[in-house]
């Protein structure tokens, strides 16, 4: 592949964006009612669509490439920097109506840079829009907040990652099944980029054990390095079953293996949401049946019908704590060991 795939697929107009309908309407609406503010903030976790959605502002109002700018300021953050710009702004668009500097990662601006801008902003020529991207929202100075309209940019859901991966799968050559593009988009955390990056890894390793062109799950954990599915789906049935040291056996051979623990944890909560909801929920249970295998179907399945089991809503809510803990453990399995032992000890005698 010549081309990274987000960059092949990033959206090129508002129809395309996905997951940040709350965003595009109100920016769709602004241009058909020529209601163009002067400055901008966009903000959310990193690859949520910030400067795609920026791009398509700015071709929307018609700026063309020479007219629009973009900044990174991560390598440009000083004084210097924002006073080239601000000496710039006064100059007339090439052959646009607006002159559009988009600046990524805006919150790495020095506190002079700030202050610099800042002046830009207070006293904007007519023919300049700022759109200031950022993912830390709380490191943009309330001075500069006040004087921009701020979008945020929500994570896109599983299903939205989901669908975009199947999809580029498609248009790439590669049949994916639903687990390994759900397993996919599970790592890619939020992000968009990782999706598509974390896709383009698999295809690009597809070679070594694939002499077709389809896309398991066995693909992606092996080149991605994914907890198996075995060793989760192995941790809950002991789990379920009250068997302790089996339970902790199948957390220690995640550990040895070097796998990561934090995915683990994801992995078997998404796992343990869909017991719960096969026991309650049909609907779930309907759409569940046809998105995964029948082996898949087959073992949520049993396991929902375990009786007295502890994956139940309230022990849900501890592994969700224990997720949160995760990454800031020095041990990385010690947080899933301790709720591990605070349910199969002190809930033993519930059984």
């Amino acid at each position: 592949m010549s081309q990274t795939l987000y960059r092949k697929y990033r959206p090129s107009k508002f129809d395309e964006v996905l997951g940040q309908e709350q965003v595009v309407s109100i920016l769709k609406n602004a241009l058909k009612t020529e209601n163009i503010s002067h400055a901008y903030i966009f903000a959310g976790t990193r690859g949520t669509g910030k400067t795609s959605v920026a791009r398509i502002f700015a071709e929307s109002l018609g700026t063309s490439g020479n007219d629009l700018y973009e900044v990174d300021a991560a390598s440009n953050r000083g004084i210097d920097d924002i006073r080239a710009i601000r000496d710039a702004v006064s100059t007339m668009p090439f052959e646009s109506r607006y002159k559009v500097y988009i600046v990524d990662e805006a919150h790495m601006l020095t506190k002079e840079a700030w202050n610099a801008l800042l002046k830009t902003l207070e006293e904007p020529p007519a023919h300049v829009i700022f759109i200031l991207a950022t993912t830390e929202l709380e490191k943009i100075p309330d001075t500069i907040l006040s004087r921009c309209e701020t979008h945020k940019f929500k994570k896109p859901t599983l299903e939205i990652l989901r669908t975009v991966v199947s999809k580029t799968a498609k248009k790439e050559g590669f049949d994916i099944d639903t687990e390994s593009a759900d397993l996919i988009a599970t790592l890619a955390d939020g992000s968009f980029r990782d999706a598509h990056g974390t896709l383009q890894k698999v295809i690009s390793g597809s070679g070594v054990d694939n002499s077709g062109k389809t896309i398991t799950r066995q693909l992606v954990e092996k080149i991605t390095g994914a907890p198996k599915i075995q060793l989760v789906e192995d941790f809950l049935e002991h789990f379920a079953k009250r068997d302790l040291s089996k339970t902790l056996t199948v957390l220690s051979d995640v550990a040895k293996e070097s796998q990561d623990v934090l995915m683990f944890a994801k992995l078997l909560i998404e796992t343990m949401r869909a017991v719960l909801l096969f026991k309650v929920y049909p609907p779930f249970t309907k759409e569940f049946e046809a998105k995964n295998s029948l082996e898949r179907v087959v073992f949520i399945k049993k396991l929902s019908e375990i009786k007295n089991s502890p994956i139940r809503a309230d022990n849900l809510r501890e592994f969700l704590v224990a997720l949160e803990e995760t990454p800031r453990s020095h041990i990385p399995e010690l947080p899933l060991e301790l709720v591990v032992l605070k349910i199969l000890t002190t809930q033993e005698t519930l059984a």
